[in-house]
C-alpha cells in the first residue's frame, strides 16, 4: 500500500512539473531577457559535445542524462522537467531507454519544444534480443535496436549533419557560421577516424573485446571487431552463462574488458582473474567523444611490457 501511494505521488509530483514545464515555455516567449542565449536540450553528454561544437556561442546545451547516470534507466529530477519549458528544441539521439520512456509525456506537455531525432539516416543494428527498444522491420517483425549509434565516427558524421540542419532550422540567419563549424567538426572526426582505422588494421591489435555492457556494437561494425557481451538479456550472467563468457574469451584469445562507471564490474573481474584478461574502464557518455573513441582504440592494442 505504502509502495502504491509512493509511486502514485511520484506520478502527480511529475505531472505537476510537466505541466509547469509548459506553463514556463508558453510565457517565456514573453518574458526573454534581452541577450539571454536561447536553449537546447539534448538526451546525452556526447549530444551535448557534437551540439556545442557547431552551435558555438548561438544556443546553450544542456543535457537531460546527466554524467554518471545511465541513459537506459534515468528518471529526470522535478527541475529538470520544469527548466525543459525554457528550451528551444530538444535534440532526441534516437532509441536510447529514457527517450522511449520520457519522450512522448515531455514533447506533450511542452508543446511549444521543436523536436529533431538525431538519428535519422543511420544504419540500425538490429537483434532479436531484448525488446525494450521495438522497432518493427520491413519483414514485419518487432527487432530490438542498438541505441549506443553515437560511439562511432560513422554515425557521428551523420548525428552532426542531423544537428547542423536542426540549428539552421532554428537559426536561418547563422546558416554559414554553423557550417564552418560543423565542416571542422567534421574535419576532426575523419581524423580520430583515421587513427583509429590505422591502429586497429595493425596485426598485434585485438579483433575481438567483452564489454559488460554492449555500448560500443557500432564501433565494432565500424572496425570489423568482436563485441562480447556479459550481459545476459539487461541482466547479470547466470553462474552457467558466466562460464561460457571464460571459455568464450579464451577461445577468442580477448585481451580486454571493458567496464563502464554506472555498471557493475565484479564479473568482468572474475572473468579476468579466470584469463589473465586486462580489465579496462571506459565511459562511452563522455563528453569528450573524441578523446574516449581513441581511448577505446588504444586499450584494444597489446600493452607494452617494461
Amino acid at each position: 500500500m505504502k509502495k502504491q501511494l509512493k509511486n502514485k505521488c511520484t506520478f502527480l509530483l511529475l505531472s505537476t512539473c510537466l505541466l509547469l514545464a509548459a506553463c514556463t515555455g508558453n510565457s517565456s516567449k514573453s518574458n526573454d531577457k534581452e541577450g539571454e542565449k536561447p536553449v537546447i536540450t539534448v538526451t546525452l553528454e556526447p549530444q551535448r559535445y557534437f551540439t556545442e561544437a557547431i552551435a558555438g556561442d548561438k544556443f546553450k546545451v544542456v543535457s537531460m542524462v546527466p554524467k554518471g547516470s545511465s541513459p537506459e534507466t534515468y528518471d529526470p529530477v522535478p527541475q529538470q522537467l520544469v527548466s525543459l519549458g525554457d528550451s528551444k528544441a530538444y535534440f532526441r539521439i534516437g532509441y536510447i531507454g529514457f527517450e522511449q520512456t520520457w519522450m512522448d509525456r515531455l514533447m506533450n506537455n511542452t508543446p511549444h519544444i521543436q523536436m529533431f531525432d538525431t538519428s535519422k539516416g543511420v544504419d540500425l543494428i538490429l537483434s532479436n534480443e531484448d525488446p525494450g527498444h521495438g522497432h518493427t522491420s520491413h519483414d514485419g517483425h518487432i527487432h530490438s535496436i542498438e541505441p549506443h549509434i553515437w560511439n562511432s565516427a560513422t554515425n557521428a558524421l551523420i548525428i552532426a549533419g542531423n544537428t547542423y540542419k536542426a540549428l539552421c532550422t532554428l537559426d536561418k540567419a547563422n546558416q554559414a557560421y554553423y557550417f564552418a563549424r560543423y565542416d571542422s567538426l567534421c574535419q576532426r572526426i575523419q581524423y580520430t577516424d583515421s587513427i583509429i582505422c590505422e591502429q586497429l588494421s595493425k596485426p598485434e591489435a585485438a579483433k575481438a573485446f567483452m564489454i559488460y555492457h554492449p555500448a560500443l556494437s557500432y564501433f565494432a561494425r565500424d572496425y570489423g571487431l568482436h563485441q562480447i557481451s556479459i550481459e545476459e538479456g539487461g541482466k547479470e550472467p547466470s553462474p552457467a552463462h558466466l562460464k561460457e563468457l571464460i571459455d568464450l574469451c579464451k577461445e577468442e584469445n580477448v585481451q580486454v574488458i571493458f567496464v563502464q562507471p554506472e555498471f557493475d564490474k565484479r564479473n568482468a573481474e572474475t572473468i579476468a582473474q579466470q584469463t589473465g584478461t586486462r580489465v579496462v574502464p571506459i565511459n562511452p557518455l563522455n563528453y569528450d567523444w573524441e578523446t574516449e573513441m581513441l581511448n577505446v582504440a588504444n586499450a584494444l592494442m597489446p600493452v607494452e611490457k617494461p
